[in-house]
């Protein structure tokens, strides 16, 4: 499908792309200086070389030799940084070049301008764009320390950077041994047995008790609901290492602390503001029409809510399970107050890894929980935008 065009775009005078491609360039000469000892003189040779170029696609070879010009320019890029810094300077050079390649077309010739209505004034068009830019910087900034775990976990070696061999992108560098030690060391095998026993024994108590405040809360007669909603919501607001002293000392009054439920209750306490929040929202658009006509046809309390309200709130259900599971399995400072050595679950056997032996075997770990919860928070979005589906609030 074409994207739509809103205003036409028309080539942009040459001072305005220079300046652009120049101020551009700069920002990635700071890294590329940093990396060499001189950030300043990356700084002057990386606005030097973009404006450069920018004059030399946009003014000499233009619109019609756009492809090959681009080509060209990931080329170029991909033998320097091949000269300079071999096989990663390669691909870091092609996607400069790429990108580069592409970003000068798209300044140079207006097409910046194409998806947005012709009325907007320059000041803008420029935060529109800076917008994007300050969210995308925000997003790197966060998703970058994953990124550096997932390649690490395959480390040949036993240490925590990158060998000389993994960055040349030897294969005699990298290796599954990490992998291997997470699924067949017994430690590490019954931290994971723990959590699968209790994240979702929690997660049931979870969204058992969080669907049905949820449901009461929503009930325009029950008094006090903010004071309410406020105390059941509060484990997510409440800093964690409180809630666990308070729970700590509260479960051993009643002979909780080191025993099975007393983990699962303090992770189920945990999870229940999560369901709280997800099917509230559910229920907002909720029609209590329905639920009245099924009193009126005979049906009873408990067949109306399984018959016509559990199957449209569902989606908030399941929402708030998933965050729920995710909140049990991952969490480590409750278990350290509340469970036992006999206890001890993926997270906890990770800090004490981290605490007591530093092994990649941990990162191994970590890039398996960072694919569990992308998996979960894939199906949450999915099961999102079917409740939207379902409430009318978008298109089929």
């Amino acid at each position: 499908m074409n994207d739509v065009i809103l205003t036409p775009a028309g080539e942009k005078p040459l001072g305005f792309t220079l300046g652009v491609l120049a101020a551009a360039g700069a920002v990635a000469g700071i890294f590329i200086g940093a990396a060499n000892g001189s950030s300043l003189l990356g700084v002057i040779g990386g606005a030097i070389v973009m404006a450069g170029i920018a004059y030399v696609l946009v003014k000499l070879l233009g619109e019609g030799l756009e492809k090959l010009a681009r080509l060209g320019l990931v080329a170029l890029f991909a033998v320097v940084g091949l000269l300079l810094s071999g096989t990663p300077g390669l691909v870091i050079g092609g996607l400069f070049g790429w990108f580069f390649g592409w970003f000068a077309y798209w300044i140079g010739f207006g097409r910046y301008r194409t998806p947005l209505v012709p009325y907007l004034t320059s000041g803008q068009v420029l935060w529109h764009y800076t917008f994007r830019v300050i969210c995308g910087a925000i997003f790197v900034f966060l998703i970058t320390p994953i990124l550096v775990v997932m390649p690490l976990s395959f480390n040949a070696e036993s240490f925590f950077t990158f060998t000389p061999e993994m960055l040349s992108f030897d294969p005699a560098g990298y290796s599954l041994r990490h992998y291997r030690d997470f699924l067949t060391n017994p430690e590490w095998t019954r931290a994971v047995e723990n959590s699968l026993l209790i994240a979702p024994v929690a997660t049931v108590i979870s969204v058992s008790l969080g669907t049905l405040a949820a449901i009461g809360l929503s009930q325009s007669h029950v008094p006090g609901k903010r004071a309410i909603m406020a105390i059941l919501i509060s484990p997510m607001i409440v800093p964690l290492i409180i809630s666990a002293t308070g729970m700590y000392f509260f479960y051993s009054k009643i002979g909780l602390v080191g025993t099975y439920w007393g983990v699962v209750l303090a992770h189920a306490v945990l999870g229940i503001p999560f369901v709280i929040i997800t099917v509230t929202a559910t229920l907002v658009g909720f029609d209590r029409s329905l639920t009245r006509a099924a009193a009126n046809m005979g049906a009873n309390p408990v067949t109306t809510f399984f018959r016509v309200q559990m199957p449209l709130i569902l989606p908030g259900v399941i929402s708030g399970g998933l965050f729920a599971f995710i909140t049990s399995f991952d969490e480590v400072v409750v278990v350290l107050f509340i469970g036992s050595a006999e206890l001890q679950t993926l997270p906890w056997q990770m800090f004490t890894g981290l605490r007591e032996q530093i092994s990649p075997t941990i990162l191994a770990a970590a890039t398996i929980l960072v694919g569990i919860s992308i998996l979960l928070l894939t199906v949450v979005e999915m099961l999102r935008r079917r409740s939207e589906r379902l409430r009318g609030m978008t298109p089929r």
